[in-house]
This record gives C-alpha cells, sequence and structure tokens, in this order.
C-alpha cells in the first residue's frame, strides 16, 4: 500500500485509496488517438498536484473494479464505421451490469478521433451512458481529420480541467 503525506498543522498520514482518482480509459489502433489521451494525461497531472490520482488503462484491460473507484472518468476512442471502436464497447459490455446502480452519477468526459466523422460514435456512447446515470460535466473533445496541435491542447485542457474539478470537489 502506498501512502501520501498531507502537510498541516496536525501532520497526518492517508491511504492513496483515500485521494480521489480521475481514470482515462482508452482504444487506439493507430496512435492518434492516444495522441489526445496523452494530451489529456499531461494536463490531469499537471493539475492534480497529488489532491488526484491519474491512471489510465486500454480499454481491454479496464474493468467494472476501476470505474466503480473512480471520482471521474475520461473515454477516449476512435470512430469506427460511424461507432466507437469495438474495444470500447467490450469494455461497455463488461462493465455496463456490475456497475449499473454503483455508479450513478459518475462525471465523466469524452474524446472522440475520427477520420470522416464522429457523431455516430458520440450518439451511441452517449445513450449507453444515460443508461448508467452518468453525468457529463464537460464538453466532448471531438477531433475530425489529421490531429493538430490544436487538438491535442484541447484534451490536455480537457483533462486538466477534469483533474482540477475532481480536486476541488466540484465533480
Amino acid at each position: 500500500m502506498s501512502f501520501l503525506w498531507l502537510a498541516g498543522d496536525n501532520e497526518s498520514v492517508t491511504s492513496a485509496a483515500t485521494v480521489p482518482q480521475l481514470l482515462v480509459v482508452y482504444h487506439s489502433r493507430t496512435g492518434t488517438t492516444r495522441q489526445l489521451v496523452d494530451g489529456v494525461l499531461r494536463g490531469a497531472r499537471a493539475a492534480a498536484e497529488e489532491r488526484v490520482v491519474v491512471s489510465d488503462r486500454h480499454a481491454f484491460d479496464a474493468g467494472p473494479e476501476d470505474v466503480v473507484t473512480a471520482a471521474a472518468l475520461i473515454l477516449a476512442t476512435p470512430a469506427n464505421f460511424g461507432y466507437m471502436s469495438g474495444a470500447m464497447k467490450d469494455f461497455f459490455e463488461r462493465i455496463y451490469h456490475p456497475c449499473l446502480e454503483r455508479t450513478t452519477g459518475l462525471p465523466h468526459a469524452i474524446v472522440l478521433k475520427g477520420d470522416t466523422d464522429v457523431d455516430g460514435a458520440l450518439a451511441a456512447m452517449e445513450r449507453i451512458i444515460s443508461g448508467l446515470g452518468w453525468r457529463r460535466v464537460l464538453a466532448p473533445v471531438c477531433v475530425v481529420g489529421p490531429v493538430e496541435s490544436d487538438d491535442v491542447a484541447a484534451a490536455q485542457e480537457l483533462g486538466a480541467a477534469m483533474a482540477a474539478g475532481v480536486a476541488e470537489g466540484l465533480f
């Protein structure tokens, strides 16, 4: 078990389990979505200031317990054939019922990368997320076409805003 020292008038030790966690679940086959995820993680880790644990899991590796223990979630996926990636769909299929009544109100945000369109993927994700009862707290970052530096900056800003919101108890 790891510990985090919190400074104050009465110095104390707090288990890392009591520090809220921001979980980033992603899939990237070609690497372009991963560029956006890297931006999300840079922004989130810079804003977390040791008040939030920022972790990332590939969609095939993330499970219900990861989601249940998260204070907030960022989901990042490519848009393939007008839908989210198969890996992200697999993630939702594995966590849906175990998380259905345990994660109502979970704050989340979405990052999507598509070559020509992301609308179908966004709509599909929002339908599933609505069924889970999660709460969108930030507008999605949607990138169509090549990933540019402005897109990575937007992803970084999303990560920073989510981490700051979790740290401050806003979400």
